[in-house]
């Protein structure tokens, strides 16, 4: 069940499966992620690619677009695989979300770029994982100072890079 975990958002899952040092960071400094080129490159992504379809906000998560008609499907649009698994948690915490307030969807997520589509459906199986997930992000995220950096190939293209880094 949802407690302290409910005002995690989609990005901070995503975060937590790249970067601890990030997760932290984003959440005491999120006003930084304005400043990212990735971050930047993939809203042009979404807006290029799916032009009519509008982002959806609901409670702590944001949604690309939804999709109505056999059920409910959220789509979320990234530019590449490389960080496959936070996005399938991403996405996998959406419907998660979703399902504690009652409604059931199922997911996708778009490569656009790569003219892929990933359908994700949350397993009961997966929940519990998910409510640990969110746990942990929790004690991340309310430490006094972030976790030691570790030294990863995407680190010097990070937001954060410097206050990992060069601080």
């Amino acid at each position: 069940m949802l407690t302290k975990e409910s005002t995690i958002t989609g990005v901070q899952v995503n975060y937590y499966f790249i970067c601890k040092s990030k997760l932290w960071l984003f959440s005491h400094y999120s006003a930084m992620e304005h400043t990212s080129d990735a971050v930047f490159m993939g809203k042009l992504l979404h807006q290029t690619s799916y032009k009519r379809e509008k982002e959806m906000r609901i409670g702590p998560i944001n949604v690309d677009f939804i999709e109505e008609g056999k059920g409910v499907v959220l789509h979320e649009v990234k530019r590449s695989r490389k960080m496959e698994k936070s996005h399938i948690y991403q996405l996998l915490y959406y419907l998660y979300y979703l399902k504690q307030k009652g409604i059931v969807a199922t997911g996708v997520i778009n490569y656009p770029l790569l003219r892929k589509r990933e359908k994700i459906v949350l397993e009961s199986s997966q929940e519990e994982e998910i409510e640990g997930i969110l746990k942990d992000i929790v004690q991340v995220v309310s430490a006094g100072t972030p976790p030691s950096p570790e030294k990863k190939p995407y680190c010097k293209k990070c937001s954060y890079y410097e206050l990992c880094w060069v601080m």
